[in-house]
């Protein structure tokens, strides 16, 4: 019965008519999706196995192949990039189509195969200037262009995280994102308090942009797969976006004004 309720809430969400935003050609896939995950060291090891496992379970899940297959061209790009400094982004799993059960499995089983790492800093602006990059270069047209940020910490190296925002804004790419809230946020002088603001206010944007926090290590699977299903599936009413201009409740600089190189 959830599954279903799931399912049809994910269907809910299609609408759009498939024209790739360039110059209104036709799309070959209904979504391009980046997943961009965060491997900074404030990530605990066991935390970043929670969090890998999450997405090798979404793409072996029958609910996720029955949201491909339903789109209007029953067709998905999607790939992994792993993040942290702003000279620090991998793709882990190259652009892969999908088509139903076999291509995300097949996804699910590279994904699995490939080693975990970690790496110093936690930039977002250079996760998503990369992600765009990476949308840009891949070989055909989508309907949709989403970027899925995930990560357990604000911006503190690179440009300014809104910057990079806006920029992929402007070239018609969506910013979901997935804060993580696993730990008290002012544990250390890397820590922020209210994570879930900051990405809110300061990371997403864009035309049904939205963002889902995990405040629990058992929230980990339902939450990941939860959110590529609506990512998959479409787009929100326009009633409910929350235009970025309006957005003033978190000084989205304060983090990044600090001299981060001089905290121990």
């Amino acid at each position: 019965m959830a599954s279903s309720r799931l399912f049809a809430l994910a269907l809910a969400f299609w609408g759009g008519v498939l024209l790739s935003p360039d110059e209104g050609r036709a799309a070959d896939v209904d979504v391009a999706l980046v997943l961009a995950v965060d491997i900074s060291n404030s990530m605990d090891p066991d935390e970043q196995e929670l969090q890998r496992q999450g997405y090798i379970e979404a793409f072996r899940s029958p609910l996720v192949h029955q949201v491909i297959r339903s789109g209007m061209l029953g067709r998905v790009a999607v790939s992994y990039v792993e993040w942290a400094a702003s000279n620090n982004q991998q793709v882990v799993v190259p652009w892969t189509e999908m088509e139903g059960a076999e291509d995300a499995i097949s996804f699910a089983e590279h994904l699995a195969r490939a080693p975990l790492r970690r790496a110093p800093r936690t930039s977002i602006s250079g996760a998503i200037d990369f992600s765009v990059r990476l949308l840009q270069d891949r070989q055909g047209n989508a309907a949709r262009r989403v970027i899925d940020i995930s990560g357990d910490g604000a911006n503190n190296q690179g440009r300014r995280v809104t910057d990079a925002r806006d920029d992929a804004i402007a070239k018609g790419v969506t910013i979901n994102g997935l804060p993580l809230l696993l730990k008290q946020r002012t544990a250390s002088a890397f820590d922020v308090e209210n994570l879930d603001d900051h990405y809110r206010d300061c990371v997403i944007g864009g035309p049904g942009s939205f963002m889902m926090t995990v405040q629990e290590r058992s929230q980990f699977a339902v939450a990941i797969k939860t959110k590529i299903i609506r990512e998959m599936a479409g787009r929100e009413p326009a009633a409910r976006f929350i235009p970025v201009q309006i957005r003033t409740s978190t000084n989205c600089s304060a983090v990044e004004s600090l001299d981060w190189d001089r905290i121990p």
